[in-house]
């Protein structure tokens, strides 16, 4: 994975074949999550992606408990995703949420949908217009915020905590001891994605603003 650099008036990131697929259906889970329809399915190449998912079923084994929370009717990362504009007013919450949520909820999804039609597409750059550089990073910010609420990250300590853990493991990975201290692996395996998303949109959001100094 290399982060996003500017090339012309585009931002441009490469991934290769397998991080590819594992953000995109991460995108495509959040797009579901915000009460979308699934991406790709009206797609004459989603038989393709589908066959393509069988082969990854061992690598995307780790995802399959963020895909049986989606339907939770009180998920917490959903009020992430969509927090209540007052903590103190009940009525004032409720209220707003039902006058802006639905508008909120498509621009999301969209924002997503756009995502993950690029990192569908053949070869190992992710390429991003000048424009599209804020919106994507607001996009990443989405899922960042899922895998953030399935991994019980709210304080500075948590993720903290998180990182001691991704190096534990992967220590312990390289001396094969990962048995002898209880790793469990679907939250570290997460955790490091969490933590290369993070990489990719702090790289994304550098570009935007190295690009608006350039402007003004």
């Amino acid at each position: 994975m290399r982060g996003f650099q500017a090339r012309g008036a585009a931002a441009v990131a490469e991934l290769d074949d397998e991080e590819r697929m594992v953000v995109a259906r991460i995108v495509a889970d959040v797009g579901l999550l915000l009460g979308g329809e699934q991406f790709g399915m009206a797609d004459p190449g989603a038989q393709h992606a589908r066959d393509a998912d069988d082969e990854m079923d061992g690598i995307f084994a780790h995802l399959k408990g963020l895909e049986e929370s989606l339907a939770e009717p009180d998920d917490p990362a959903v009020l992430r995703l969509l927090p209540s504009a007052s903590r103190d007013d009940r009525d004032v919450a409720d209220e707003f949420r039902r006058l802006t949520e639905g508008d909120l909820r498509d621009l999301k999804v969209a924002r997503l949908r756009t995502m993950w039609e690029q990192l569908s597409e053949d070869g190992p750059e992710w390429e991003i217009d000048a424009a599209e550089a804020m919106p994507t990073a607001a996009a990443l910010t989405d899922v960042r915020l899922v895998l953030a609420s399935r991994l019980s990250l709210d304080t500075d300590e948590d993720a903290d905590r998180l990182h001691g853990e991704i190096e534990l493991a992967t220590h312990a990975l390289d001396t094969d001891a990962d048995d002898d201290l209880g790793i469990d692996p679907e939250r570290v395996w997460l955790g490091m994605l969490y933590q290369a998303l993070t990489w990719l949109q702090e790289s994304l959001v550098q570009y935007a603003m190295t690009a608006e100094d350039a402007d003004e």
